[in-house]
């Protein structure tokens, strides 16, 4: 396989999945699988699912018309291309039926089972500093099966705005197809890069407005793939950064999954019932459109997964431990534009944006109002998530 193999699927990928995803979208109306109104997302309500059901396609068409079968890692492709379908068919009984969480959870080990029974897994981790780590008193075939349904759950929890599911799956399946390529794990490069052609071709009828959903047919699906290439592409080898690669990539689904998670059990709320508690949710309180609200969400998924591939390719350091001053220096600035991104949209979006609006607010109704007040105001406001300057429904201070 060379260079060219995961461009052509990318575009095989993007253009089976754009021109199939109608299709499935007027499938699924017949069929009954529309999307009713729920706590997770900000879509009234409506619009056909089954999305997922044409990006599998997409993948399964293009690896298997671009992987010869003669390829060392054939057989690896193949079980997780049929893993992939039963996680396909599991989220599409769901987005019909809305099956009982403990009924997907057992779908989602079963899927994860059967590449991973093939010899998709991770027997050892190489830490920066410390080397490999071999899995010893845990089973290592467990511990990617928990990262696979991991995943397919953090994608699956961040589907709640039109195009940021598609989106963000394509931003990290290109980071780590980059860097499967680099490393010389074509199999994965070219799952990878199917993935990505895959998720683009669905978001053409999936950016706001959006025509089709997804359902949890196509988020259990990317999370699968996801964690597929993570495993086959960087996890599973010797390099130091074989960790810290996929985690930067994949940072921002996570981050926003443990932060909801933890808030649901704080408050002892379930942590499979669907809140408005993730990034988008608060953005949309801010009063962002949800075109603004995926770009910035994009902007700062992009930032990461550039972060992750330039760690893999500037030479700030030989293999030695000794640095490079200029190239160690490109890499620091690489690192503080990804800082000043993470920053700007956690800080000054959710707080010195939300100051502002409420100290406008705050002062027409109480003129002589301190700053104190106006901070004592906002801390409230981000700790119950309602803010009074877009909903209304927060009394102001006094």
């Amino acid at each position: 396989m060379n260079w060219r193999d995961p461009i052509v699927g990318l575009l095989i990928a993007f253009a089976v999945s754009a021109a199939l995803t109608p299709v499935v979208a007027r499938a699924a109306v017949v069929l009954g699988a529309i999307d009713r109104p729920r706590g997770r997302g900000l879509a009234a309500g409506g619009t056909p699912l089954l999305g997922g059901l044409a990006i599998l396609i997409a993948v399964v068409v293009a690896v298997v018309l671009d992987m010869p079968d003669a390829a060392p890692q054939a057989h690896n492709l193949r079980a997780i291309l049929l893993g992939a379908v039963l996680i396909s068919v599991i989220g599409a009984v769901d987005d019909r039926f809305d099956l009982p969480w403990a009924v997907k959870l057992v779908g989602q080990v079963a899927a994860a089972w059967i590449p991973v029974s093939q010899g998709v897994q991770v027997t050892n981790i190489t830490f920066p500093f410390v080397g490999a780590v071999q899995f010893s008193s845990v089973p290592s075939w467990s511990l990617t099966i928990l990262g696979f349904v991991v995943l397919m759950n953090v994608v699956n929890f961040s589907d709640g705005i039109d195009g940021l599911a598609a989106g963000i799956a394509a931003i990290g399946a290109l980071a780590l197809g980059i860097v499967a390529a680099d490393l010389m794990k074509d199999h994965a490069a070219l799952l990878a890069a199917a993935t990505a052609g895959a998720a683009l071709g669905f978001l053409v009828h999936n950016f706001h407005p959006a025509r089709v959903f997804m359902g949890d047919t196509g988020a259990m699906l990317l999370g699968y793939l996801l964690a597929a290439v993570a495993v086959e592409g960087a996890v599973k080898t010797q390099v130091v950064l074989a960790l810290v690669v996929p985690f930067l990539v994949l940072a921002l689904p996570v981050l926003d999954t443990t932060f909801v998670v933890l808030k649901r059990l704080k408050s002892g709320v379930p942590i499979y019932n669907a809140d408005q508690e993730h990034f988008h949710h608060r953005l949309s309180r801010l009063g962002f459109s949800p075109r603004r609200i995926v770009v910035y969400l994009y902007l700062w998924a992009g930032s990461l997964a550039g972060l992750a591939v330039a760690l893999r390719f500037v030479p700030y350091s030989d293999n030695r431990g000794h640095f490079d001053a200029a190239w160690t220096t490109v890499m620091g600035l690489i690192l503080v534009a990804c800082l000043a991104v993470s920053v700007y949209l956690v800080i000054v979006l959710e707080i010195l944006k939300l100051r502002r609006i409420d100290a406008l607010r705050l002062r027409r109704a109480r003129p002589d109002i301190t700053e104190d007040e106006i901070d004592a105001d906002v801390a409230r406001a981000l700790e119950t998530g309602e803010f009074s300057a877009i909903t209304g429904e927060h009394n102001p201070v006094g």
